[in-house]
């Protein structure tokens, strides 16, 4: 679009795969302009003082001052948007002028119809749609922190073949390994491009990329068979393109 400069944002979250989900998000989307990543609200004013930022990605509930008391004694105060799991501190973000507030787990469909909003604002245009994802998805380099016992491990999707629903948790089967995670099947799936994994059964998320043959009812990875559900065998069909 003609005019569009890039727009410099850090994120404000002590939680470490929070920071790391929109750290990816904000990897997909051309003019935006990652800045930092800070664990807490005081690193964060430290560096805004020190440098002007466009954009804030902000949680809400944070140690020592809260995202709602940081965003009130910023001046000038920058776009904010809010990222938390709590609904109920939404009319005091829009009282103080946030752009959006987005519940946490964010899809990434909701995260860009939010940054949509900041460069109408920016750009004091019109126009509905006015960024998009970048259209070459390389997934090499992202990664995702999963609970697996009591610690965080990372977990690169280039290595993912699939993923299995264990009620409350799930197992993801990789190049080398098998982890098990506390997550549900359906709140990771927000976190996975969608041109790259695939839903495919109420219980299985499969890589794309790693698929050795398929039918209407079943996908076979490195001899795997996996079950295709009677609900996503048309999207199967669509997406894989069986005729």
């Amino acid at each position: 679009m003609k005019g569009k400069s890039n727009i410099s944002c850090i994120i404000v979250d002590d939680e470490p795969l929070a920071r790391d989900i929109i750290e990816n998000y904000i990897s997909r989307i051309d003019n935006l302009e990652l800045i930092a990543s800070c664990s807490n609200a005081l690193e964060a004013f430290n560096l805004i003082t020190k440098r002007p930022i466009d954009l804030i990605f902000l949680d809400i509930q944070m140690p020592e001052i809260t995202g709602i008391e940081f965003l009130k004694e910023l001046q000038p105060t920058p776009k904010v948007i809010f990222t938390t799991a709590y609904s109920e501190y939404a009319v005091d973000a829009f009282n103080l002028e946030a752009v959006d507030y987005l519940l946490k787990p964010i899809e990434f469909s909701r995260f860009l119809k939010a940054i949509n909003k900041v460069f109408k604002l920016t750009n004091n245009t019109k126009e509905e749609k006015l960024v998009s994802p970048k259209t070459k998805l390389d997934t090499s380099d992202y990664f995702l922190y999963l609970k697996v016992e009591k610690t965080m491990q990372k977990i690169f999707l280039k290595d993912i073949h699939y993923i299995e629903s264990l009620r409350n948790y799930i197992k993801i089967k990789t190049s080398d390994r098998e982890i098990v995670a506390l997550k549900s099947i359906s709140s990771i799936e927000g976190l996975l491009p969608t041109k790259k994994f695939l839903r495919v059964h109420r219980s299985f998320i499969i890589a794309i990329d790693f698929i050795d043959s398929f039918s209407p009812s079943e996908i076979n990875i490195k001899g795997i068979h996996i079950p295709v559900g009677r609900h996503y065998k048309n999207t199967v069909k669509k997406v894989l393109g069986y005729y």
